[in-house]
């Protein structure tokens, strides 16, 4: 695969010593850094973590290009948080822009907040960049398995939310896909108000639901040719198991999110 930017929750196929850890541990540290980082409350240790990012990328052999681009989809929400803390932020005014005026304080608040929503989303993407589908329905079903003993549905809880995050990239592309279809046939998505704005995206919706819908019941009869009945004595070629390169990771990251938890704290 080339460099290219992925869609959000697309996998990212390479040998790298992140991609061969046991996926459950995968999962907990990208939980453990996720938490931790709403922890940090100093730019600084924002900007320690972002160097983290790249070290991780380089580990995983992930391109920076490839890993920045699932940021796309998610831009409107980080603009959107710059905003919303530059101008309803109070403190010294930097600017007014009619009714509203944007404060200092606010910048600063829009550049953290922006920053750590930034980081958030990149970490939670090395989970999917070198973790496939299957990799993760089986890290949750085993996540999950000790309900298994109050009638808890593991498997089919695994599944699902493993196909939803599969879909993902499918259903991103076929929207720009849909978008430029109805732009070449006169669509405009752009112009006049709000509300002629939300009008304008009726023809899109209604082909992708139809599309998403279609895509399900394809999936359900693949499913169903293949003899497919639930979790219930189901068998699995790969038995995760937890090596010693899993502990070297699990304790590293532990020892670096304390570390940014404690220090930020102490500043």
């Amino acid at each position: 695969m080339n460099g290219r930017s992925p869609a959000l929750g697309q996998y990212y196929p390479a040998k790298s010593p992140v991609h061969a850890l046991d996926p459950r541990v995968k999962l907990f540290l990208t939980a453990l850094v996720v938490i931790g980082i709403f922890f940090v409350h100093d730019m600084a240790l924002l900007l320690a973590a972002a160097m983290l990012i790249l070290v991780l990328a380089s580990a995983a052999r992930l391109p920076y290009r490839w890993l920045a681009g699932g940021l796309r989809p998610l831009l409107f929400i980080l603009v959107f948080t710059f905003f919303i803390h530059v101008f309803f932020t109070p403190g010294e005014v930097l600017f007014g822009l009619g009714p509203v005026t944007a404060t200092f304080s606010g910048l600063r608040n829009g550049i953290f907040y922006s920053l750590r929503l930034t980081l958030v989303i990149l970490f939670s993407s090395f989970i999917t960049g070198t973790t496939t589908p299957v990799q993760l329905t089986e890290a949750i079903e085993s996540i999950m398995s000790p309900l298994k003993r109050f009638r808890f549905p593991a498997h089919e809880i695994a599944l699902m939310m493993t196909i939803a995050l599969r879909f993902v990239p499918t259903l991103l592309a076929e929207t720009e896909t849909i978008i430029k279809a109805q732009k070449a046939r006169g669509a405009d998505f752009e112009s006049g108000h709000i509300l002629r704005r939300a009008r304008s995206f009726v023809p899109l919706l209604i082909p992708l639901f139809v599309s998403a819908f279609r895509r399900a019941d394809e999936l359900a009869l693949a499913m169903e040719a293949r003899g497919y009945t639930g979790g219930e004595g189901r068998t699995r070629m790969r038995v995760l198991k937890v090596g010693t390169a899993d502990i070297v990771w699990l304790a590293a990251g532990v020892v670096v999110v304390a570390a940014l938890v404690g220090a930020s704290w102490v500043i």
